[in-house]
């Protein structure tokens, strides 16, 4: 387990359909600690694919988010298992869903409440700026937690 001051060694996180902002913080933690963390993200609920303006968003920064695959936590489990020092939820869903891993994981998890983009309705420009916001406050989420 990794307390605030220690490195973290492997970080999982989670939202509610891992197309938005799970795979946001996922793609910087890779950008940014990839070569020395291990980093994955999941869902409490399955979708389909990957919100195109999560993908447009983090292009701007250089980060191709194109190829990722929305899954589950139950997916994720079944394909490589859930061994994490940090779980980092992101919707007061997905931090349910971490507290009750810890059941039988011993893993840290931090609540990290993240504006959903989602919501914004508007001109597209206006849609962009939303998910640029959510970006940007994971940016420096990610890079003062993890660094």
């Amino acid at each position: 387990m990794a307390s605030a001051g220690e490195r973290v060694h492997s970080v999982l996180f989670v939202c509610n359909f891992n197309a938005v902002r799970s795979p946001m913080a996922e793609g910087l933690a890779r950008h940014f600690f990839g070569r020395s963390t291990y980093v994955q993200s999941a869902g409490v609920r399955k979708e389909e694919e990957p919100d195109p303006f999560m993908i447009a968003a983090m292009d701007e920064l250089g980060i191709d988010a194109s190829r990722h695959r929305c899954r589950t936590l139950d997916e994720l489990e079944e394909y490589e298992g859930l061994s994490f020092d940090l779980i980092v939820s992101l919707t007061p869903e997905a931090h349910h869903a971490a507290l009750e891993l810890t059941r039988y994981l011993a893993a840290d998890v931090e609540y990290w409440p993240t504006p959903d983009p989602t919501l914004e309705t508007g001109t597209r420009e206006q849609r962009m700026d939303a998910y640029r916001a959510t970006r940007d406050w994971l940016v420096e989420r990610v890079k003062a937690r993890l660094r």
